[in-house]
């Protein structure tokens, strides 16, 4: 055969030999199976917020609507009694079992997102997980060995496993997803939360109505297993140890990512320049104004649906679950929207960022306080409760890809922070919920609205004041370590290395 022929068709076999390998672009393997991480992650841990409605004994209460209470349909007018399940716990109980989590959850975001820069976001990932699937598949068992304080324990222990998954997954989207794609896949990815709440939300009322509690922790226990077993085969912390990548996508990403690839022999990281620089508190107070609201809203909202509407649990599991139904679509969308808004010049990165986040925070705060005035018309309340989670959706492509904007090199730690510092709400808003709302009345669930309406407003506020969208000094801390000062000036490798990462952004 004529050598040139032979080189000429080189190429080509080449190009059929990846074709055996997957089809899809690996990124998006990537971005499918974090998706469906989070997914799992929210609905091992959210469901509890259905299964404990039929857990606990349920009294009828004693008032009217003047009282700020619903008329129930199978309860005689000033008529006692109680209904439900076996166990007897009191709202402030119940608050603080559905706040357990949380204390677990925030202690590990900061290892997570550590191990994850330093080892790969895999494991950090998928171990944590695994962890979470095999402490909720224990559930029943602790619950029938220990009761309320046996149930504290392995939530704790669940939110331990789980603390990990954004960190984790920061670190892997910034190894993997290039600028012009990061509101997009960022969107799909921790949208998952959306669709996670959805799933957990309405099969729970449908595993309810159908089974005993005990099987809503089996079912959502052995999906997360099956996950982490498609994981650790499927996906890799980054495109150079992936066996399966194809050449012309690892070219592409080293072409888009490599100013702004995470920097391996980086010194440890810079705490005290991000924890007093200007757009990541920022970022933090964002983040717990959006936490201190979701978390009411999907921590107590089935609570609110049965206890004060008296939802039966088949509708509480529908009806609860079409807010997060319309969170997911909108943060989608705008996703998209904000990715083509940056990638045409409309508008630049800081504003866009400003822009979805104002209007994931104002909207909800209003919508929310008009659910608690439309008193006891379910219609009304569940519209509002839709369209007020619909317009939080904007988030996504808002402050919640934020800090892989700040740091491609400390995205982990970044996250870790901020999720970890807004998930300390779930450890305060189910508690406070519980001591504010002990008669489940509207007055006093309208309190907690109000609450909420405020930390929305003011956290928004200094989002949209202090908010950047650049890549911050502290990404490269090469630029503010004083042993370079011995020599008189910063190395003049890692100074342009840290301007080509800014101009990069800015571009």
């Amino acid at each position: 055969m004529d050598p040139k022929i032979a080189d000429e068709r080189l190429p080509l076999l080449n190009s059929q030999k990846e074709t055996k390998s997957f089809c899809i672009p690996q990124r998006w393997v990537l971005a499918i199976m974090g998706f469906l991480a989070v997914t799992n992650a929210y609905t091992m841990r959210i469901c509890l917020n259905v299964a404990i409605t039929e857990m606990v004994v349920k009294h009828q209460d004693e008032g009217t609507v003047e009282d700020g209470y619903c008329p129930a349909a199978n309860v005689t007018e000033g008529g006692g009694g109680s209904t439900g399940g076996e166990y007897e716990w009191s709202e402030a109980l119940q608050g603080l079992i559905l706040s357990a989590f949380f204390w677990g959850y925030v202690i590990t975001h900061i290892p997570g997102g550590i191990l994850a820069e330093k080892f790969g976001g895999k494991w950090a990932l998928s171990l944590g997980i695994l962890s979470t699937a095999i402490f909720t598949l224990l559930t029943p068992l602790a619950v029938e060995l220990g009761g309320a304080n046996m149930l504290i324990g392995i939530r704790f222990l669940e939110g331990l496993g789980e603390g990990t998954t954004f960190p984790a997954l920061s670190a892997l989207l910034a190894a993997w997803i290039p600028l012009n794609e990061r509101s997009k896949i960022g969107s799909l990815v921790f949208g998952g939360g959306q669709v996670g709440t959805i799933l957990g939300t309405y099969l729970s009322g449908v595993l309810l109505h159908n089974f005993d509690w005990p099987w809503v922790f089996y079912f959502f226990g052995v999906i997360g297993l099956l996950w982490f077993i498609l994981f650790t085969l499927l996906c890799y912390s980054d495109p150079g140890s992936h066996p399966f990548i194809k050449d012309r996508e690892k070219e592409y990403l080293n072409k888009e990512l490599g100013q702004l690839t995470r920097d391996k022999t980086l010194p440890p990281t810079p705490w005290m320049a991000i924890i007093t620089n200007g757009p990541m508190l920022a970022l933090i107070a964002a983040q717990i104004g959006h936490d201190w609201g979701f978390f009411i809203m999907v921590t107590d909202l089935p609570k609110y649906m049965s206890d004060v509407l008296h939802f039966s649990i088949k509708e509480n599991g529908l009806y609860s679950s079409l807010p997060y139904m319309m969170m997911w679509l909108v943060s989608v969308t705008s996703g998209i929207l904000g990715d083509w808004l940056i990638k045409t010049g409309r508008i630049g990165i800081t504003a866009s960022r400003k822009l979805f986040t104002t209007i994931a925070s104002v909207g909800p705060a209003i919508f929310i306080m008009l659910a608690s005035y439309a008193g006891c018309d379910k219609t009304l309340v569940v519209v509002h409760f839709t369209i007020a989670m619909g317009i939080m959706g904007t988030f996504y492509p808002g402050m919640k890809v934020n800090p892989l904007d700040l740091s491609p090199n400390y995205a982990g730690t970044l996250m870790a922070l901020t999720n970890g510092i807004g998930a300390i709400t779930g450890i305060i808003t189910p508690a406070l919920v519980g001591l504010m709302t002990p008669n489940r009345s509207i007055n006093e669930w309208r309190l907690v609205f109000w609450i909420a309406f405020g930390v929305f407003m003011v956290t928004n506020l200094i989002y949209v004041i202090w908010a950047s969208g650049e890549v911050q000094p502290f990404n490269n801390p090469r630029l503010l370590n004083k042993s370079y000062e011995e020599d008189g000036e910063v190395p003049e490798k890692e100074e342009k290395d840290a301007d080509q990462q800014i101009e990069y952004v800015k571009q």
